[in-house]
């Protein structure tokens, strides 16, 4: 074993998977490199649900020069039969010596099983190379498999003194065009945009991916406990190239229900008290198979998901200027804390710079909110 070899290929598979992100859904992003005689001989990601995965196409382009190789793999080769045949059983019939991998699959239910298959057929297994980043790469799929929750990232873009308008309700344009365009990405790499009826009645925004490139469109997902959203709304246009959600209450209008269900929109209905149930939001949105949420709200709705303990990351771009205003709304709006030792830490910042803004991306430490696993009888429930 070279480790020094291994965190080199590793690190080339971890590319190959993070080309793909936002395209796998609730699978995750997973790349693969064969290595034989010190060359490259396959590589492959996977690239779309129910397509092959990573393994398979690096097997297809190896050909016969992959008996005998070795398997880099960002994560555990599947064991079991979904939607694609195990990865697992095509390695160890076309004569892989050696397995390196990652990251163990962390689904509760099958975690270690493909491994353990490959080591009982005589395959050398080595797990753990580049964990750390491999992890990072699909914390949705990590967080989603094990929950049934979808990963929240929040994105707010801020004046220096934290306003994301001014007194008047103006917001366009806080940040700069290289901001604008890194938060396309964003989008593009999630499943979902979510925003409050408050925010679209203020700016009407059409919640889709602008890129140069084709690429795969969100779902709109609107917080919108009384059903007040303007039927002529951008976001709720368009039902058959980009798919609404809007999440009420059970005392909303019955027939403002069914004009929303005439437009194609999707209603679903979140608590019976004046506001959404917000966890219970989110449970339904995971039973829809949305892995992955940006958060784009207002002060109010992130507050209320900041509350909860429901995000998961947070992308806060702040541009160079200060705006003042006690009426100007801030990024961040709820009841707040008394003591500064109480107060909610980012943890793993990173800070970049995008033309004149700065950005910095962090982790939420939460004491009292653990993952529980979900999962019964082999799926995610």
């Amino acid at each position: 074993m070279d480790i020094l070899n291994d965190a080199y290929y590793m690190r080339l598979a971890l590319q190959l998977a993070g080309s793909a992100q936002g395209q796998t859904g609730i699978n995750p992003v997973v790349g693969c490199v064969l290595v034989k005689d010190g060359r490259i001989v396959g590589m492959g990601a996977h690239l779309k649900r129910g397509q092959a995965h990573a393994e398979i196409n690096a097997l297809q382009m190896a050909g016969s020069e992959a008996a005998g190789s070795t398997a880099y793999v960002t994560l555990e080769p599947c064991s079991h039969y979904g939607k694609t045949p195990p990865c697992s059983n095509a390695l160890m019939e076309r004569g892989i010596k050696r397995v390196v991998v990652a990251s163990v699959d962390p689904n509760p239910c099958v975690a270690g099983t493909g491994l353990q298959r490959m080591r009982d057929a005589g395959i050398e297994v080595t797990t753990g190379v580049l964990a750390d980043e491999a992890a990072q790469l699909n914390e949705v799929f990590n967080k989603f498999i094990v929950t049934g929750m979808p990963w929240v990232t929040l994105k707010t873009a801020a004046t220096l003194d934290g306003r994301i308008a001014s007194k008047t309700g103006d917001s366009k344009w806080i940040t700069g065009e290289a901001s604008r365009a890194y938060v396309h990405m964003l989008r593009h790499q999630h499943g979902a945009i979510m925003v409050g009826a408050g925010t679209v009645r203020a700016d009407d925004p059409s919640l889709s991916t602008r890129l140069s490139v084709p690429a795969l469109q969100p779902v709109r997902v609107l917080v919108d406990g009384a059903l007040s959203t303007p039927s002529h709304s951008k976001a709720l246009q368009g039902q058959g190239l980009q798919r609404t959600i809007v999440l009420t209450t059970a005392g909303a209008s019955a027939e403002r229900r069914a004009e929303l269900e005439a437009l194609g929109v999707e209603v679903v209905t979140c608590g019976d008290s004046a506001h959404v149930d917000l966890p219970l939001a989110l449970r339904e949105l995971g039973k829809r198979d949305i892995a992955s949420i940006l958060l784009e709200g207002g002060g109010g709705l992130n507050g209320a998901m900041l509350e909860a303990r429901l995000i998961d990351k947070m992308v806060l771009f702040y541009a160079p200027i200060i705006i003042g205003g006690e009426a100007a709304p801030a990024n961040f709006t709820f009841r707040g804390f008394e003591r500064m030792s109480e107060a909610i830490r980012l943890k793993k910042l990173k800070v970049e710079q995008f033309g004149e803004d700065v950005c910095l991306t962090g982790y939420p430490h939460y004491e009292d909110n653990p993952h529980v696993p979900l999962c019964q009888n082999g799926e995610v429930k």
